[in-house]
């Protein structure tokens, strides 16, 4: 996942606003106690997640891919008052782990956690949202996209990670794609290409693709 040399990345994190202490202990325990911690957001991608949901201001947040809580609690730093983030993730074994960061979040009332397919549940919504955060299963990205756009306000974000997955999406054609790389690569040319929305693809950490619907 990381592409820059690490002594940049380490000043990069040094010169950006400390995450909570609430964060720091959802990192420390994920990483002690979770398979794939890497999946975690950390500490400079969260920042950036949450000056963006800042910026923005949302009143409805949809995020797919909850793993640990660690970026949906950093996206509910810019909610407005009374604001919903609705949360969804398959993994039902991590949910007691999950919903205890968030009950001792500044957040609770505020954040709407599903167990469940998202394929399933985002057709059910009736939100309009003003921001989605896609990071789930990367097969179903394209899907999660056309699923979501509809829901979105006009001017409303979209954001999807993992969209340079470690550096995949650049491999020499004559090595064999997998299902996910391919996938991702499918993503990218379709929202690159999609006229109802314009996008920066911003190579932070794993590649963030940030939309805007028009």
């Amino acid at each position: 996942m990381k592409f820059l040399a690490e002594e940049i990345e380490e000043y990069a994190v040094l010169h950006t606003e400390n995450e909570s202490e609430l964060l720091k202990s959802l990192s420390r325990e994920t990483h002690a106690n979770i398979l794939n911690p890497r999946m975690l957001s950390g500490h400079l991608q969260g920042r950036f997640l949450s000056m963006i949901s800042k910026m923005i201001r949302p009143e409805t947040i949809l995020e797919i891919g909850t793993y640990t809580g660690y970026s949906a609690i950093c996206l509910c730093e810019g909610l407005r008052d009374g604001g919903k983030l609705i949360t969804i993730d398959v993994n039902e074994e991590l949910e007691i782990f999950t919903r205890k960061f968030f009950s001792n979040s500044p957040y609770a009332e505020s954040i709407d956690y599903r167990i469940g397919n998202a394929l399933d549940i985002i057709p059910t919504l009736t939100n309009t949202f003003d921001l989605v955060f896609i990071d789930a299963d990367k097969i179903n990205y394209s899907s999660y996209f056309n699923l979501c756009l509809e829901k979105v306000r006009a001017g409303g974000f979209l954001i999807a990670d993992n969209v340079l997955w470690s550096g995949k999406v650049i491999q020499q054609t004559d090595i064999r794609i997998d299902k996910d790389t391919q996938a991702l690569l499918d993503f990218n040319q379709m929202v690159h290409e999609d006229n109802r929305v314009s996008n920066v693809l911003i190579p932070i950490r794993d590649g963030l693709m940030l939309l805007q619907k028009i």
